[in-house]
């Protein structure tokens, strides 16, 4: 590339001498034919007869200047590409755009074949110097893909499943720095999708299918506040279990059918009333 570039300088340069000294032989057959007693235009054709000697002076001294590029003595050096390559796509300046630019320069092409015994993809990689170089991979199995969740927050759910919420595993995650395996924040859903691909299981009211509720489920169900539902349990009157203390309740659905349960509920608000037959009037008559 640098000896066409240096010849196409070479060609131009040529022409341009080749161009200025036609322009010299054409001003000088213009004075030689003008009327010497014409002295006016004479002058000025014997100035453009000089303008055009001394650009064909600038042409000659440039084309003389310009040094050909020998194949053996003034090759350039290319033994510090390699280092040069590794800095460069490194650099944090380096867009994804010139890295393309880049390996397109050194590879000519990269044919893959599937090698099944050995269950592995076989990369051919032919440069552009003529070179070969062979890669194997391991090839990926069905429905395997790059995106993996780290071990550590599996490790963090495995710890917090059956104790904590879907909702609660995924805000300590989050606060944690713990990304999933796309890199996205945890929520409540893809806690809960990952439980069920890992076989991880939670406390029985994440199952959303009505058999377990939590606290907040059964005070919508029963059409209730939450403190209700907290008496209810602190009274004994509506069953729960917690897997730890302080530990979400789980509440089984078919326990908020329980006559007790909707007994308590009725006697919910009503004032306190007493007899009025066995109450002592405060102003009694005298």
């Amino acid at each position: 590339m640098l000896r066409d570039e240096d010849q196409d300088r070479r060609r131009i340069a040529e022409l341009e001498l080749q161009q200025a000294q036609y322009d010299a032989s054409l001003a000088e057959r213009r004075y030689a034919a003008c009327d010497p007693d014409n002295r006016l235009i004479a002058a000025q054709l014997e100035k453009a007869w000089e303008a055009a000697l001394q650009r064909v002076e600038h042409c000659q001294e440039r084309l003389d200047q310009m040094q050909p590029l020998d194949a053996d003595d003034a090759s350039p050096d290319f033994t510090g590409l390699a280092d040069d390559l590794s800095a460069a796509w490194k650099a944090p300046r380096t867009t994804m755009r010139t890295r393309q630019r880049l390996v397109r320069t050194l590879i000519t092409e990269i044919v893959a074949d599937v090698d099944e015994a050995a269950g592995e993809i076989v990369l051919v990689i032919h440069w552009k110097g003529g070179q070969h170089s062979e890669l194997r991979i391991r090839k990926p199995r069905t429905g395997e893909h790059g995106c993996h969740t780290p071990e550590q927050a599996l490790a963090v759910m495995r710890g917090m499943a059956g104790r904590w919420s879907d909702q609660d595993i995924a805000a300590s995650l989050n606060r944690m720095g713990l990304p999933t395996g796309q890199g996205k924040t945890w929520t409540a859903h893809r806690v809960g999708s990952l439980r069920r691909v890992h076989g991880i299981h939670g406390y029985r009211s994440t199952d959303k299918n009505g058999e377990w509720l939590t606290m907040s489920d059964a005070a919508v169900t029963l059409g209730v506040s939450h403190h209700q539902i907290r008496k209810l349990i602190k009274a004994g009157i509506l069953k729960s279990e917690q897997i730890m203390p302080d530990a979400p309740h789980q509440i089984c659905a078919a326990e908020l059918k329980n006559e007790r349960v909707l007994a308590a509920l009725k006697r919910t608000g009503r004032p306190c009333r007493v007899n009025p037959e066995n109450q002592i009037s405060m102003f009694p008559d005298t």
